[in-house]
């Protein structure tokens, strides 16, 4: 079905959506229905001072909720403004948490909600086994989560992403109430993205939906949604990309954030296992980390995935089958200005064993379809380097 301007809709998978321009407006009503009298709305530093979250925050005080702000956001969120967030939520006496804003801010909004009533330590929960089973789900409070960036789509996960300040390694904390109970995915608080953020944001989305079609685990239900994920990438990110007023590409590009996602339920892989310490350790954005990755990643998997990506290009109408997909891959990247090695990163003498084997330890690891050993993966990082 073709669009000539953003739909507006509700669904729900795997949570409750509210999806639409203007859907802003339904914050205090998607708060009271969650069960939320006192929410504390977390974003991040930058955000905080914009128009979007001033807007946000009166339109809660109006409907009578005593709303609070904490913004005490890094780009990868550590344990610390967890435990600075866990304080302000305590003291506070909120029952809720707004997550607003892009990827970090909605990592760290879930987290505190899901530790707001835990009396164990915050990495008891990383995301191994079964460790989630120690949580005490009646201590999860309630989650309305809305982005203002299209690439995570960490409103609809179930989990957050989290970085150890002392190990420098990203943790990711689990818990299947982690997931919101109400979406708001409002296209036209994505408007205001600088065109460099909506190409990582952007190009991180595509990367959940090839590491999700690209895994070999069995999941049809996340493979059709990957699929349709990268056709919405590359139809509509080049046009948010370059007139951020296009509210048609805005929403298409928060669907497939949300659909990537929802894949990645199927697994990722050496995209990720790469960029988490990259990020972790240089501090760099995740979703451009990601793209720089992905070209080198795409070669690496290529006997694994070729006949798969045959079909992904000439579903996308991209000529050459897998090469022709490798070819997109860079030319998209090309005009999405995305530098082409950890060097254009800023990163100039990569310790590359210290990232080989950190991306070893990455849970993401287990997704990809060619298996990781410390010599092909430091070989890997020595292409992207």
């Amino acid at each position: 079905m073709a669009f000539t301007q953003a739909p507006t809709a509700n669904w729900s998978y795997p949570t409750a959506i509210r999806f639409g321009p203007g859907r802003i407006a339904e914050l205090a009503e998607s708060c009271r229905s969650a069960g939320i009298s006192k929410p504390l709305l977390v974003t991040d530093k930058g955000l905080a001072l914009m128009e979007i979250t001033r807007s946000a925050l009166a339109l809660l005080r109006a409907a009578g909720l005593d709303v609070g702000l904490f913004s005490e956001v890094d780009p990868n969120p550590t344990e610390v403004n967890v435990a600075e967030g866990l304080r302000a939520y305590r003291e506070g006496g909120y029952d809720g948490v707004v997550a607003f804003g892009g990827g970090s801010a909605l990592d760290l909004g879930k987290t505190i909600a899901f530790m707001s009533g835990q009396t164990r330590p915050l990495w008891d929960f990383e995301d191994i086994g079964d460790y989630w089973t120690r949580a005490d789900p009646a201590g999860i409070a309630p989650i309305v989560a809305v982005p203002t960036t299209a690439g995570t789509g960490s409103e609809v996960g179930r989990a957050g992403v989290i970085t150890n300040s002392e190990t420098h390694e990203k943790k990711i904390i689990f818990h299947p109430k982690m997931l919101p109970t109400i979406v708001i995915c409002d296209p036209e608080l994505t408007v205001g993205m600088p065109k460099h953020i909506t190409a990582g944001t952007g190009l991180d989305a595509f990367a959940h939906c090839v590491e999700a079609f690209s895994s070999p685990h069995y999941h049809p239900m996340s493979q059709g949604i990957a699929l349709e994920g990268m056709r919405l990438v590359h139809n509509y990110l080049p046009r948010a990309h370059a007139n951020g007023n296009d509210l048609e590409a805005r929403a298409m590009m928060m669907s497939a954030a949300a659909m990537g996602a929802t894949a990645f339920q199927k697994g990722l892989g050496a995209i990720h296992a790469l960029s988490h310490p990259i990020g972790a350790i240089y501090h760099t954005h995740h979703g451009t980390t990601n793209a720089v990755c992905m070209p080198a990643v795409l070669h690496f998997n290529r006997d694994a995935i070729a006949g798969k990506f045959d079909r992904v290009a000439a579903y996308l109408g991209i000529p050459g089958g897998f090469d022709g997909f490798c070819a997109y891959v860079d030319a998209l990247n090309d005009a999405l200005n995305i530098p082409k090695s950890l060097k254009g990163l800023g990163i100039e003498h990569p310790d590359l064993d210290a990232l080989a084997s950190a991306a070893l330890k990455d849970p993401s690891v287990g997704g990809n379809p060619v298996e990781m050993t410390f010599e092909n993966t430091r070989a890997l990082l020595e292409r992207i380097a």
